[in-house]
């Protein structure tokens, strides 16, 4: 790019800052802002309607599982950071917490009601409030997301008394400005805004202004002599507000800090001391900072962390602020609020709030929405892989499944034993999961999710498993990190694991352990298989083999033998050995051939051939079927030993590269993962000598 063009690019990216600074900063007189309003409602909605329609702004999914309709939320994906706080695995939960919102939208009475986000500790309920809050926080600053506030001028510009002799004077609320309407105006503006309203809601005015706002026009009336639309014309301005929690507008957090030094004016404001002096009086509102979280948050959305952690004058507060709307702050009359109120809190705390007879009145006024931790493979993979991937670990690899197998531990110590005898907890995993198994139903595994009551709410929380496998990084002093050393570094941190009560608890953990190096080995152990057979030439001539045979048993006909010329029977130890990989009994070993014969003669019909890829159960049988041909020739054990010769080498290279081509892996952890199936087969060798 030329000197020239930077310059061009440089002037007019600040245009188009200076653009958006503009269009974010708005600024009319009230009845502007009434134009507004009757032209686009939604600018009107409270802070539940804004939410509501926030989440649904990103778009959604539809899929059924156990035969329900979920819908999926792309919100929670956060589009906003590219995924940086995406929650997965939780879309049912999701779509509670949505449909509270849409309740409190419509005005159907969740609106006043806590919302409380119940679960374990590290199962996302932060960073689901936190989503909320940057969602809104962006919505905010969209044309869609738009909103309004007022502040008080002097049209002099010499410096209003009423203000301290300051020129102008913010709503210290960000109240909306349809607000200043008198109460006995409001019907008649209302049905003229609502004519012919094709939104979802209606434009409704609730409460009146703020303490201070609310003195300074009852002030200017007694100036004009009781003209409002003089003092709206006069002093008031109307200007975009976008909400911003660094700012402290629009966006409030409250962490309860020790109980002796709580204080309920963190809530709702307090005196400033220094201005009593200019006011005289400490009752006068102009000498009260609005700036409690719960004034902060109007318009937007508070967030209580660990709220049942609260001192109990905080949560009389709270009583308030959410049934009735208003707070109360010192030495003034009830103030109105419009928030989404927000806490959250882990289930020790909560059982608390249970046992606790004084504390009926919040129970009541509270919607909890359980976040347990995931039980699904897939989503749990996905919290890890957002941390530990190629592009975030410099300098080093991660073989193949080894996220997964951590992942796998983590979810098998949060699901409750399969009262079924015939299921094992890996395959109740697998279940969840999606997988397939023989005898088992989708049906079934509805009836399995409603049986395990707490499933979800006990086990290992993700940030257990981030911890280790960092450290299994740090600490690894060769490349490429495998699933050894993550399950290593899981079992050897249980016995100082904080949040385990009990020594049994910590003895069933390791035992997991050891059944997910047992599923590993599995995986494994088929991948080399299948690398090894993966020869589609060779699998391509021993399923012809197959079929000439098939076809010649089926037919009571004879093969001929491509060597010697000579016909000869079928080669039933050949079809045999191949149907039993494909677990076909033996006396239904007849009914087989018949059906691929049959298969094979309906595609010759329509003028197609038969391809033994498209049969899943024979490909499988086939490469199995190879694998045990081949394996003997490759002399895979040699490996353990050391003594490879040249012909074996070649061909273990093949294997290698395939491993690397088709599974995922490098040249290390494709030797170490050869190195590993091979001491397996040594190990199986040495059995059968015994």
């Amino acid at each position: 790019m030329t000197a020239s063009a930077q310059e061009w690019s440089k002037y007019l990216n600040q245009i188009q800052m200076k653009e958006e600074f503009r269009h974010l900063n708005w600024e009319g007189n009230f009845f502007d802002y009434l134009e507004l309003v009757k032209k686009n409602p939604n600018i009107a909605r409270n802070a539940f309607q804004r939410m509501y329609d926030m989440v649904l702004s990103w778009g959604t999914d539809n899929f059924v599982e156990y035969k329900k309709e979920i819908t999926r939320y792309k919100f929670f994906d956060d589009p906003i950071d590219g995924g940086k706080d995406a929650v997965f695995g939780l879309d049912v939960q999701l779509m509670k917490l949505v449909n509270f919102f849409k309740s409190a939208a419509y005005g159907y009475g969740t609106e006043k009601r806590v919302l409380l986000l119940h679960g374990p500790v590290g199962s996302a309920k932060s960073t689901i409030a936190r989503l909320l809050k940057k969602g809104i926080e962006h919505y905010s600053r969209t044309d869609t997301g738009a909103l309004y506030t007022f502040k008080w001028i002097d049209p002099t510009g010499k410096g209003e008394v009423l203000f301290g002799g300051a020129t102008e004077m913010m709503s210290p609320m960000h109240e909306d400005p349809l607000k200043l309407i008198p109460e006995e105006m409001r019907a008649q503006v209302l049905a003229e805004i609502n004519k012919g309203l094709k939104t979802d809601y209606k434009v409704q005015i609730k409460g009146d202004i703020d303490p201070a706002s609310r003195f300074v026009m009852r002030e200017l009336l007694k100036r004009y002599q009781g003209d409002w639309a003089q003092v709206v014309t006069n002093h008031i301005r109307v200007v975009r507000v976008v909400l911003s929690e660094k700012d402290r507008i629009g966006i409030g957090t409250f962490q309860p800090k020790d109980e002796k030094n709580q204080d309920s004016t963190e809530l709702t404001g307090d005196i400033n001391y220094r201005k009593i002096a200019e006011y005289g009086s400490d009752s006068d509102p102009r000498a009260f900072n609005f700036d409690g979280e719960f004034c902060v948050a109007n318009r937007g959305v508070i967030e209580f962390i660990e709220v049942l952690k609260l001192d109990v004058a905080f949560l009389y507060d709270l009583l308030t602020a959410s049934q009735e709307h208003k707070i109360k702050p010192k030495k003034f009359a009830q103030t109105d609020i419009d928030e989404v109120i927000i806490g959250h809190t882990n289930e020790p705390e909560f059982r608390k709030l249970q046992n606790n007879e004084f504390m009926e009145a919040l129970r009541d006024r509270t919607v909890k929405i359980d976040i347990p931790y995931i039980t699904k493979l897939k989503h749990e993979i996905k919290i890890y892989e957002k941390d530990f991937n190629p592009q975030k670990i410099r300098g080093k690899s991660i073989a193949p499944h080894t996220i997964e197998v951590a992942a796998m531990w983590a979810i098998l110590t949060r699901l409750e034993h399969p009262k079924k005898s015939n299921l094992s907890l890996i395959q109740k995993l697998k279940l969840y999961d999606g997988k397939a198994l023989s005898g088992f139903s989708e049906e079934n595994v509805k009836e399995l999710r409603k049986e395990a009551i707490r499933e979800g709410l006990d086990g290992v929380s993700p940030r257990y498993v981030q911890d280790k496998i960092s450290n299994a990084i740090v600490k690894s002093e060769i490349p490429c990190v495998n699933p050894f050393m993550i399950l290593n570094e899981l079992e050897s941190g249980l016995k100082n694991h904080g949040l385990i009560a009990s020594e049994e608890k910590r003895r069933e953990y390791r035992d997991l352990i050891g059944v997910v190096k047992q599923e590993y080995e599995d995986i494994v152990k088929n991948e080399v298989q299948r690398a090894i057979s993966a020869d589609e030439d060779a699998i391509a001539k021993l399923c012809g083999n197959y079929i000439d045979n098939v076809k010649a048993y089926t037919q009571r006909e004879k093969v001929r033998n491509k060597y010697t010329g000579m016909d000869e029977e079928a080669d039933e130890r050949l079809m045999r050995s191949i149907e039993e990989k494909a677990e076909v009994q033996e006396s239904r070993k007849d009914d087989f051939r018949r059906e691929i014969m049959n298969y094979i003669g309906a595609l010759a019909i329509e003028g197609r051939t038969f391809d033994f890829r498209t049969n899943e159960r024979l490909l499988k049988a086939l490469e199995l079927k190879l694998f045990e041909d081949q394996k003997d020739t490759i002399k895979l054990t040699s490996l353990v030993s050391n003594v490879v010769d040249r012909a074996t080498q070649e061909k273990i290279d093949v294997v290698k590269s395939r491993l690397i081509k088709s599974f995922g892996y490098d040249e290390i952890s494709a030797t170490d993962v050869l190195n590993f199936v091979a001491s397996i087969f040594a190990r199986g060798d040495v059995k059968k000598r015994d």
